[in-house]
């Protein structure tokens, strides 16, 4: 079981990687021309806004509720029945975010002086958020018709193209970051306005990325919408507390970003910066292992195979720990190399990289619980339960705005990732708990041991990659793009080799494992090529 999951995490995870390079380089180039100003600070802002409603129509309940009823059509009623399904989807997610979108941009004033009021005080800041605001809301339908796309490639096994499909994205403000932030001035327009035209043509590409290899599986687009569907109301019924949730989550976006925004200039950068680095081993891990485990979760669930949905979910969070973790503890011991080597070039300054790597710091420790999230809450609409995954989101939530109103009166910005970080694991853990009671364990035992001998070797792999970067800090000082590289490349392959020696020496059979289904998979992908 693990070797198929891995074999299928490591293409996700090959075309995953591509996209967060890529995602990097974009923040390269946004830092180097924006730095963490007021600009930037107000695209932040702005983008965040139809990314609320991004969570339940693309990557969150949507999602989570629409590949297993899609998978078992494919696997119960045929390919027919299941291309009506997604034909029905489509149609719905349209209309629905489109009428969404719509209200987003003629709402938009109101929406940015609930999020960001202190912006009044730097003159044409909210102004300046407002306009970001109405260009990029109709995003949300373009994300949403991609999630619909994925989910129906990925129920098919088809796993690649979509998850490269979000490198479109990257690779689109990237153009028009290069192409038309020139040109912006001219035309009378701040130049954060080409970044905010760049989201949407991302947007078009994550779709059109997609269109080509479903329709080679033989979809047809029918512009047809039947609500008595029984899919399309089952989907409706397992997003029905995913609503619920949102309603949680948005009170947790908005109270997070009120006290990043009254942090000042930079703040809701820092944060944003620091945690899209955290991000990247989430979606190369926690993203790629749950995309590639969910339909199989589905199809032992259609089969009513309670014995295959444990082992499924046991196998996949024992080699999402036995990734993630290690993550977790290189960013931390890494954090300032790795922000200076990125960020820090143009008009992102030291102190930047500072406060940045301040912030990754604490983000980091919740990446465990974000990967163990992207696993598990999915298991549980697999399962068609909904409500689990929602309450326990929620209470994450409650404790989450506790927590940072807390710590952001001691701790600053700070706190807010802390905070962040911390109502991440606690998600993690009240899920797992829970879905060892549904299912009557998921080899609980097993699952602990592996879990303390990789939380060993990554306490000695990371003691390793600080005491190595600052030994090579030594030998070369100096600021140069090219010592830095070599000062954080070094260290983490010295830390890579470190970490393999301890798991050999622990004997973490999923290391070994993982290693070698995913090199595997890479050769046989790059012989095709």
């Amino acid at each position: 079981m693990n070797g198929h999951i891995a074999r299928s995490a490591g293409l996700i995870g090959l075309a995953t990687m591509t996209s967060r390079i890529l995602g990097l380089a974009r923040d390269q180039v946004l830092a180097y021309l924006f730095g963490a100003g007021d600009a930037m600070d107000a695209f932040r802002i702005a983008f965040r806004l139809p990314n609320l409603l991004r969570d339940l129509f693309a990557e969150g309940a949507m999602s989570a509720a629409f590949v297993p009823t899609f998978t078992r059509y494919l696997t119960t009623r045929g390919r027919a029945d299941a291309r009506r399904l997604g034909n029905n989807v489509i149609n719905a997610l349209l209309i629905v975010t489109g009428a969404l979108a719509i209200a987003g941009v003629l709402f938009a004033r109101p929406l940015v002086n609930l999020y960001a009021e202190d912006y009044s005080a730097v003159p044409g800041k909210i102004e300046l958020t407002i306009g970001l605001t109405r260009i990029m809301f109709p995003f949300l339908t373009l994300v949403a018709l991609a999630a619909a796309l994925m989910g129906m490639l990925n129920s098919l096994h088809r796993f690649f193209i979509p998850a490269l499909s979000s490198a479109m994205f990257n690779v689109g403000t990237i153009l028009c970051a290069i192409v038309l932030v020139p040109l912006m001035p001219g035309l009378g327009w701040q130049p954060i306005t080409a970044i905010a035209i760049g989201t949407l043509v991302g947007g078009i590409g994550q779709v059109l990325i997609q269109w080509p290899v479903l329709h080679r599986e033989g979809f047809r687009y029918q512009p047809v919408l039947d609500f008595h569907d029984e899919g399309l109301r089952q989907i409706a019924r397992l997003m029905g507390p995913g609503i619920v949730g949102l309603a949680a989550v948005q009170i947790n976006l908005f109270v997070n970003s009120w006290l990043a925004t009254s942090q000042g200039t930079g703040a809701v950068s820092w944060l944003d910066y620091a945690f899209r680095l955290t991000y990247m081993p989430i979606g190369l891990f926690g993203v790629s292992i749950a995309t590639a485990t969910l339909p199989g979760i589905s199809g032992h669930v259609a089969l009513e195979d309670l014995a295959g949905v444990r082992r499924a979910v046991s196998s996949s969070l024992r080699l999402m720990l036995m990734l993630s973790v290690p993550a977790t503890a290189g960013l931390m011991a890494l954090a300032a190399p790795i922000v200076s080597l990125i960020y820090e070039h143009g008009r992102f300054m030291a102190d930047d990289t500072t406060a940045t790597a301040a912030a990754l710091t604490f983000y980091a420790p919740g990446l465990v619980g974000y990967s163990a999230v992207k696993l598990l809450s999915p298991a549980f609409y697999a399962l068609r339960d909904s409500r689990t995954p929602v309450i326990v989101s929620g209470a994450s939530v409650l404790m989450n705005v506790i927590l940072n109103i807390t710590l952001v009166d001691s701790m600053g910005y700070r706190g807010l990732a802390l905070g962040t970080a911390s109502a991440a694991l606690f998600n993690a853990g009240a899920l797992l708990w829970l879905l060892r009671n549904r299912l009557g364990g998921i080899e609980g035992t097993t699952v602990a041991g592996v879990f303390v001998k990789i939380a060993v070797a990554s306490l000695v792999m990371a003691a390793a990659a600080w005491a190595s970067e600052q030994w090579l800090r030594a030998l070369l000082p100096a600021q140069s793009v090219s010592a830095q590289l070599i000062r954080v490349f070094g260290s983490i392959g010295i830390a890579l080799i470190v970490l393999a020696l301890s798991a050999k020496g622990l004997g973490i059979r999923e290391f070994s494992e993982a290693f070698s289904a995913v090199t595997r998979r890479f050769r046989r992908e790059s012989t095709a090529i």
